[in-house]
Order: C-alpha cells, then structure tokens, then sequence
C-alpha cells in the first residue's frame, strides 16, 4: 500500500461521521471538535482526492456519488477496525450475543432449537430479533444475521446455512373444484403474507402478473402466517421445509414450486467474530448439518 499517497486519517474520520450523522455540527460533537474543524477537514480531504465529496449548493447536507461511494468504505473499515479492536480487548465480552432473522425463521427452525445452545453454553446471553427488515451490522449491534434469498449482498460475510425453495401452497378447502395450472389460476384467491415482505406480489410479478389485482391480501407476523394458511384464509408463498410436514399429511395443498436457488445463509460483517458470535455460528453449522441427516 502507498502510504504516503493516503489522505489524512483526520480528515477520513471527520468525513466518516459528517456521513454517518448528516451536519457538521453533529459530527464535530461526535469527535469532540467544532463543526468548522469538520468542513475544514472535509474540504482538505476533497482537495486531496481532487473530487466532490459534498453537495454544497442546497441548505441540506448531500452527498456527491463519490462522497456515497467513498462514505460507504469507510463505514465498512471503521466498522472492521471497531470490531477488531473490541474482539482483542474484550470491551464488548459482556455485551449480549444480538441475532436478526426473519420471523418465520426464528418460529419454524431457530426456536425449537435454541434450547440446545442454551444448554451448551449457559454463560451466553442471547438477543433474538425478528424482522423481516434487513438490519444493518454495525459495531455494538447485531452480531449475525439469518436472511432468506440468493446470497448475493454486498459489503457482507455470507455462508449458505440450508437450501430452502420456496413453494405456493393452500388449504385443501380453498382450492377444491378448482383446476390450478398457471398463476393466473390463483389471481381470484386471496392470498396471506408475511408483514412488511413482499414476497407474494413480487412472485407474480415474476410470473408476469404484476399489474393483476389479485383477491385480496392479508399481511400477518411471520410466526402466525402459516396457521392463517392451513385455516384456509390464503394462498401463501413459503419455504418448503415449513410445510412439508403439512403437505405429506394432505394440510396443505402443493400448488407451485420454484427451483432450488434460494437458501438461509449466516450474514455477518467483514472481520472477526467475538468468541459468543464464533460458538453461535458453529452451533448454527451443526444444527443445519444434523438436519440434513435427518432428512
């Protein structure tokens, strides 16, 4: 690395939190120096980089796309260095062990297991969030996070944990009499999805049905969605280790199933684990493994 071609780290961390708090005067509170101390150190960087790092023609603060771009880097290496330092210091040893996941993967897999790693180590405090927003990892917040999709975020750690399709299922009772082929069929039914997803609509929007109204749509907490199904209240779009149980058993009717592209993975930051994300992970590994035995 050319050193001597960096900009100043001064000036990098001033320009960091003028990103992260949006005013001079919040970042300079922030470093314990005035906000001119922070445009001083700004305007120095840009004189350096030789671009635009702000946008200074309105009252709000806006960043350029350089200063979105450069702002993002530093998120993520500040980030790495608060994380590192903590894990080598043990400032954050007692700090609860935070988890973010969806709620259907906390009710239908993470609960029904977390006994055993309670049991295995008793020392850890754990903090479960479930949300189907994607929380940002940052320093002193969610250690790990479990996300549904094809893996492909950026800026992050990803390990696929279980492949997991999804399928388009129904009660036996909404759908009897009816011939279902296509997606169009089911545009009529009402559907059920989990609240704040979109995973549904943006299902038939890939089956070219984006601007059909379909007959009606109840959104619920993921950990009530599938109960809302098997009553017959909806169509639903789900992951098929949650119904396959209900499927063998004639619950739930089958109707479509995508292809296997979409799995759970284990999301973490750049960086090392503290030693109680390092054992949450491993234990995470051999629970998926175990049930791929099983299965």
């Amino acid at each position: 690395m050319d050193w001597l071609s960096m900009p100043p780290l001064t000036a990098l961390r001033a320009f960091a939190a003028l990103a992260e708090t949006g005013s001079a005067s919040a970042a300079g509170a922030a470093l314990n120096v005035s906000h001119a101390a922070i445009s001083q150190q700004v305007k120095a960087l840009e004189a350096h980089m030789g671009v635009s790092l702000v946008d200074r023609s309105g009252r709000a603060l806006r960043l350029t796309d350089a200063g979105r771009n450069l702002a993002d880097s530093l998120k993520a290496g500040f980030g790495s260095i608060a994380r590192t330092i903590d894990a080598l210091t043990g400032a954050d040893a007692d700090r609860p062990l935070q988890i973010s996941t969806t709620p259907g993967f906390a009710a239908q897999w993470l609960m029904p297991r977390l006994l055993d790693f309670r049991n295995r180590h008793p020392d850890v405090d754990v903090m479960i969030n479930p949300t189907p927003d994607r929380v940002p990892l940052e320093p002193g917040g969610i250690d790990i996070a479990i996300r549904h999709g094809l893996g492909d975020w950026p800026g992050v750690e990803v390990e696929c944990l279980f492949l997991s399709p999804l399928v388009v299922v129904a009660a036996p009772s909404l759908v009897a009499g009816r011939e279902i082929t296509t997606p169009a069929d089911l545009l009529d039914l009402p559907w059920v999805q989990e609240y704040g997803t979109s995973e549904s609509t943006d299902w038939l929007s890939r089956k070219g049905l984006a601007s059909v109204r379909i007959g009606g749509l109840t959104q619920v907490p993921g950990n009530l969605l599938l109960e809302g199904v098997r009553q017959g209240q909806g169509v639903s779009l789900t992951v098929r280790q949650w119904v396959a149980d209900d499927i063998a058993a004639g619950r739930l009717c089958l109707l479509f199933e995508e292809p296997e592209d979409t799995a759970y993975h284990i999301v973490t930051a750049p960086g090392p684990l503290r030693p109680k994300a390092k054992a949450f992970v491993g234990w995470l590994r051999r629970q998926a493994a175990d049930m791929a035995l099983v299965n």
